[in-house]
C-alpha cells in the first residue's frame, strides 16, 4: 500500500497526530484539492505543492521556495519512483489546483 507523507515521515500533523497541538496541523492532511493523486489521501502524495508543509524540522514556505529541497527528499523520490512512468511534473498538479487561473 502507497503510505502519504504523514505515515512515510511520521511527523504527527496529521488529524489526530501526537503533533498538531504544537506544530498545526499539516495542510497535506487536509487540502483536498489534490485527493487522488499520486493514490494519495488529500495532499498526502504531493505534499511538495503545498506551502507549510514541514522538512527537516521546519514549516517549508511557498512551492517555489522550497521545490529544490523537496526534489531531494527520500518521500518525493518515493513517490516519482512508484509512479515511474506515470509520475506527472508538480506544474500539472499546480494547474489541477487551479492556482493559475485567471
Amino acid at each position: 500500500m502507497k503510505k502519504n507523507c504523514w505515515e512515510f515521515k511520521k511527523c504527527g500533523r496529521q488529524q489526530g497526530g501526537k503533533h498538531v497541538h504544537d506544530l498545526g496541523i499539516c495542510p497535506a492532511a487536509t487540502d483536498e484539492r489534490l485527493n487522488g493523486a499520486h493514490a494519495g489521501k488529500n495532499a498526502g502524495r504531493a505534499c511538495w505543492v503545498l506551502a507549510g508543509t514541514m522538512c527537516g524540522g521546519r514549516v517549508q514556505g511557498t512551492f517555489a521556495q522550497k521545490y529544490h529541497e523537496c526534489e531531494i527528499c527520500d518521500f518525493y523520490k518515493t513517490v516519482k519512483e512508484e509512479e515511474g512512468r506515470s509520475y506527472q511534473l508538480s506544474i500539472t498538479l499546480l494547474n489541477r489546483m487551479r492556482i493559475f487561473e485567471t
